[in-house]
């Protein structure tokens, strides 16, 4: 049976929520491999809306188990939250559909401090981070002083860690003129919600070896896009994880040959949220009317996003650097209407052509993009359900990006329906 690793292609947004929920139907399992609760997904099923941060998209599924691995840094009050949510919304979580690696870093109230006062610090390059502590925790990881969600069974040595964890924060503190916090503080903020939260806690990367062993399909998710991640991203306007396809394997604890399919979500156009470069951005009436028909916004801040047009370079890198087998083209629909599309097929950098992103930060603040201009097409591609249904123009529309990016289109979505899917190969069977 196949195993499939669904990543974003740009920077973020591009659908996934639809397009993992799509296929966490023909999965068994669905894992979260990095990233932490700033991570919106939408889902919509039978006409009903379900806003994810944290929980992988299959828990809306009966029938799935869904998996949070070792790569995502763990809010626990987060997910007591999003569980009571969806608890409104009749969707059960319990220990049968969802487990918790045993060592995934925990954020802490600290993290989401140290989020804001850098965000808001009058020196330092400012991200445009979410602020619920993603960045902080993952420093704690590498630093080797992180607390796990197994420490939370062992009261006596979880003391000890919050010491060691403090003698780091508090010095920051004391550099911002923040007061200093306590270790009962912390302490009292860890084990009031461990009860909660220790019921889902599995030795992971035993339990997909076991799903392997069993022929079970398994579906991994990403969280954000690929070009936010820390090494292969518009550093350091990133996020704190790898975004890769990669990483699948390394924020989950199976080996890279476990991994059979991978899935770049791709939207017809171009959006980014926050701070950094932004080539194809457009600042004019196109961009508002690209953000307005496709109401973006970002799911779990609200914050507009950047529009611009079809970024064809930076996808292309995409499908190198995730070793992209097929993408999923999103939102083909908000183009609907346009006399005209452009497509940006290379930059300009100080004068020279140049096909590929650059790493450097400031060569790509100076980048200028270099568009090919397309027929547009005034029918509907709304809830199309086949090629035949799509007018000819949107067809090589499409035909042209697979060409421009080095990929094929698996899949294409035409509303936020997931029934509204065009399936031209299913990553599952094919």
């Amino acid at each position: 049976m196949a195993n499939v690793v669904v990543v974003g292609s740009q920077w973020g947004d591009e659908g996934k929520g639809k397009i993992v929920d799509w296929l966490s139907e023909r999965a068994d399992i669905v894992v979260r491999f990095q990233g932490g609760h700033n991570a919106g997904h939408t889902l919509v099923v039978d006409g009903v809306s379900y806003k994810l941060s944290l929980l992988p998209s299959g828990i809306v599924r009966p029938g799935k188990l869904s998996v949070i691995g070792n790569g995502v840094v763990f809010d626990p009050h987060a997910l007591v939250a999003e569980i009571e949510r969806l608890g409104e919304q009749g969707v059960t979580v319990t220990p049968d559909n969802l487990r918790i690696a045993d060592n995934v870093p925990l954020i802490l109230s600290l993290h989401r401090d140290l989020d804001a006062l850098r965000e808001t610090a009058k020196t330092g390059t400012k991200i445009g981070t979410t602020r619920r502590g993603i960045g902080p925790a993952y420093e704690d990881k590498v630093g080797r002083r992180a607390i796990r969600l197994n420490d939370l069974s062992n009261p006596d040595g979880l003391r000890r860690k919050i010491d060691g964890l403090l003698d780091h924060h508090n010095a920051l503190r004391r550099g911002y003129g923040e007061p200093e916090i306590s270790a009962d503080a912390i302490h009292d903020e860890l084990i009031s919600v461990a009860p909660h939260v220790l019921p889902y806690m599995d030795r992971v990367w035993n339990l997909l070896a076991e799903a392997r062993k069993g022929g079970k399909r398994i579906l991994f998710e990403g969280a954000q896009g690929a070009l936010l991640d820390i090494d292969h991203g518009t550093y350091p306007f990133v996020t704190s994880s790898n975004t890769v396809a990669g990483q699948a394997a390394a924020g989950s604890g199976i080996g890279p040959s476990a991994i059979n399919y991978v899935l770049g979500i791709t939207k017809a156009y171009t959006t980014r949220v926050g701070e950094g470069p932004f080539p194809a951005e457009l600042h004019d009436e196109t961009g508002n009317r690209l953000g307005e028909r496709g109401r973006e916004f970002g799911t779990v801040t609200g914050r507009k996003r950047r529009c611009g047009w079809f970024d064809a370079v930076l996808v292309r890198q995409t499908v190198k650097t995730s070793g992209i087998d097929g993408i999923a083209l999103t939102k083909l629909d908000v183009l609907d209407g346009f006399d005209e599309l452009k497509v940006c097929v290379g930059y300009r950098l100080d004068g020279k052509e140049i096909d590929y992103l650059p790493a450097a930060q400031e060569e790509q603040a100076r980048l200028e993009p270099i568009y090919e201009s397309l027929e547009g097409w005034h029918d509907s591609t709304e809830s199309a359900r086949t090629w035949n249904d799509l007018p000819a123009q949107a067809v090589k529309y499409v035909r042209h990006i697979e060409e421009l990016i080095d990929a094929p289109v698996a899949l294409l979505s035409t509303s936020p329906s997931r029934d509204d899917t065009i399936l031209v190969l299913d990553p599952f069977r094919d």
